[in-house]
């Protein structure tokens, strides 16, 4: 069964069902998952562990957009 959590992403309290997995989260979210880099609990989560991994109560995200530039 899927329950509304609460985490933390950029400092501010969100909420999503449990268990939703880190690129879904990061559609919801409005973010583009290829245009950002995410720090998953204060450790860098490489782009090859985000299908995997899965949101739980209390984690803390920090998702920064990669901008083009020159």
């Amino acid at each position: 069964m899927m329950n509304q959590i609460t985490l933390q992403v950029n400092g501010e309290t969100r909420s999503c069902l449990s268990q939703t997995p880190l690129p879904e989260l990061l559609q919801q979210l409005g973010f583009n998952p290829r245009l950002v880099a995410v720090e998953y609990n204060g450790e860098i989560l490489h782009r090859q562990f985000w299908s995997e991994t899965q949101i739980k109560e209390g984690d803390r995200l920090e998702v920064v957009t990669i901008v083009g530039g020159g």
